[in-house]
Formats: structure tokens, sequence, C-alpha cells
């Protein structure tokens, strides 16, 4: 073969050499790029369940600060009931114990 033709097939093996590089250099850079599309949206996902999670964080303290209140009022509440069944309790002895003095005194309980 003649130098020229040999320059010529040079050129296009080199040339076909350079397009295969582009094409699998293509390749990378569209990998990496849906890489990173994927990674990013896994980030968001991520970001977007720590933010769901803080804010059932907060609920959870909200709700149990209030549950702990209503234990408190009803424990209060159950208190004052003890103490009026007490209080029942003393009067109604107190009653009977005022019938029986009327009728020692001759008188008639109504």
């Amino acid at each position: 073969m003649e130098a020229a033709t040999l320059g010529a097939v040079g050129t296009i093996v080199v040339g076909l050499a350079a397009a295969a590089a582009a094409i699998v250099g293509q390749r990378g850079a569209n990998r990496a790029s849906q890489s990173g599309a994927v990674l990013g949206g896994y980030s968001m996902l991520v970001d977007q369940l720590q933010e769901e999670r803080d804010k059932a964080q907060a609920k959870l303290a909200e709700n149990e600060t209030r549950l702990a209140a209503a234990y408190a009022e009803l424990a209060g509440e159950r208190a004052d009931k003890a103490a009026l069944q007490t209080q029942i309790t003393t009067l109604t002895a107190e009653n009977a114990r005022l019938r029986e003095r009327i009728v020692e005194l001759g008188g008639q309980p109504t």
C-alpha cells in the first residue's frame, strides 16, 4: 500500500476510535446523570420522611402532655369525689344520731 492510503486508513481508524470513545464517554455521563437523579430523588424522599417523622414525634409529645393533664384532672376529681363521699357518710351518720336523740327526747323524727 502506498503511504497516502495508509495515512487515510489510519485517519479513518483514529476517527472511528475517537467516535467510539465519545459514545462510551456519553454513556458514562448519562449513567452518572441518572445516578445523580436517583440519588437526588432518594435524598428528597429521605428528607420528606424525616420531616414527617419529626411532625409525628411533635404530635406524640403534645398528645402525651395532654394525656398527663387529663390524668391529673381525673385524679383531682377522684379526690374530690372521695371527699364528698366521706362528707355524705359523715352527714348520714349525724342524721341517724340526731334522729335517735329526737326519739330519746320524746319527739317524732320527720
